[in-house]
């Protein structure tokens, strides 16, 4: 098992009413699982399933606007239930616990993840156009918290979202952050990711847009901020100061041509650095030991530097890092006392034998097809195959019929 401050041991380790209650260490010859601490995607648009792969070839605004735009103004809050539910199943099956996700009906979104019992943090995506938004955003993110003054560890909650400066104005912003005053959410945004989006922000206002967010009061209770790609050191001063986590998404970030975060950069600058998959059509997959590898290699190789980025560091980024990012104190550990959020991966594969160094293994040498155990807050969730809360030829046929039904 991986323990915290990037130890490892053999044993067992026990569950009661959600949370590890005991690690019982003891030498185990020839180990054939690895238990992991679940994985956080810190950053996805989950029901994207939906349209995987579509607008492949394009650049951002194109993409957006041409390929995901229109076909997502035809989903229904059913079609979106269908295709998050569809995620959860492949986000199970690597070994993925917990998710932020930002997507148009979140209360269906939610409704999805209480019935799975996956971890997740969802918000009303934040957009200038579209009537009542900001007053809508608002209601909903005080109704779905008011159980409980801290929501941090709780399975479901809702934050703030603003999906970008761009599909913003200042006036929305401004309303944004001042209802935060009271509800004292992260806020989840998109934030430079290509240099055109940067450039443009810096045109309009003068500051880039991480700058320009803070000024508003945006990040007055944190956040996190999604792609980070063209980020200035001041960019990740800011970050630093205001607790906003930088998720990196560097799939998408490829496959769209936006380019490289800097993370060893952000990482010496203060800032917290987690990972996530984005959506299926810019990805094209929710496989978190994918981000992992490319994170490691990305840096390596712009930095023309082996030891960048050690694989341990990688490993943090997709779990305690992730934790961190979305304000729970709780999982990402292995620990007595933490909440059981797991992930058992099957070590008796060829690609994973001889295991001489753990964390090298893990970032370079797993794929989301090892893991054989999926448990959040206690409770088996994937297993082998099978998915205890989820029918899974119902949630098939819908997912099918969704897809259908949009025209693709």
């Amino acid at each position: 098992m991986v323990l915290p401050n990037h130890e490892t041991a053999t044993g067992d380790i026990e569950i009661a009413d959600g949370r590890i209650s005991a690690l019982a260490l003891h030498e185990v010859a020839n180990p054939k699982r690895l238990v992991l601490p679940g994985l956080v995607n810190c950053h996805g648009h989950t029901s994207m399933t939906l349209v995987r792969g579509l607008g492949g070839g394009l650049p951002l605004d194109r993409w957006l606007n041409e390929a995901i735009f229109p076909v997502e103004a035809k989903m229904t809050p059913a079609d979106v239930r269908a295709g998050m539910a569809w995620g959860v199943v492949e986000m199970l099956a690597g070994g993925t616990t917990t998710v932020a996700d930002m997507y148009d009906f979140p209360w269906d979104c939610i409704d999805v993840l209480k019935e799975t019992g996956m971890r997740g943090r969802v918000c009303r995506v934040g957009l200038s156009f579209v009537p009542g938004r900001l007053e809508e955003a608002i209601e909903y993110t005080r109704r779905e918290n008011i159980s409980s003054a801290s929501v941090g560890n709780l399975l479901t909650a809702v934050d703030l979202g603003l999906h970008s400066e761009y599909l913003t104005d200042e006036n929305y912003c401004r309303g944004l952050a001042e209802a935060n005053c009271e509800l004292k959410r992260p806020v989840n945004v998109h934030v430079s990711e290509t240099e055109r989006e940067h450039a443009e922000c810096i045109k309009r206002h003068g500051k880039t847009p991480i700058a320009y967010l803070a000024d508003l009061g945006v990040f007055d209770y944190g956040g996190y901020a999604a792609h980070c790609v063209w980020c200035t050191d001041d960019d990740f001063r800011i970050m630093a100061e205001k607790k906003v986590s930088l998720v990196h998404n560097p799939s998408s970030n490829l496959k769209l041509g936006s380019g490289i975060a800097r993370i060893s950069r952000a990482l010496e600058l203060g800032v917290n650095v987690a990972l996530g998959t984005d959506g299926c059509a810019s990805n094209d997959d929710l496989d978190m030991f994918e981000e992992m590898r490319l994170a490691a290699l990305l840096a390596k190789g712009a930095a023309r530097d082996p030891s960048v980025l050690p694989a341990w560091d990688v490993l943090d980024m997709a779990t305690v890092r992730g934790a961190k990012a979305l304000g729970m104190d709780d999982v990402g550990e292995i620990a007595v006392g933490k909440r059981a959020d797991l992930c058992v991966v099957d070590l008796d594969r060829p690609h994973l034998l001889p295991a001489l160094d753990v964390a090298n293994l893990v970032v370079y040498s797993m794929k989301a097809a090892d893991v054989v155990q999926t448990i959040v807050d206690g409770r088996v969730l994937y297993d082998r195959g099978s998915y205890p809360t989820i029918d899974i030829a119902k949630a098939r046929a819908e997912f099918q019929a969704a897809v259908g039904r949009i025209g693709l």
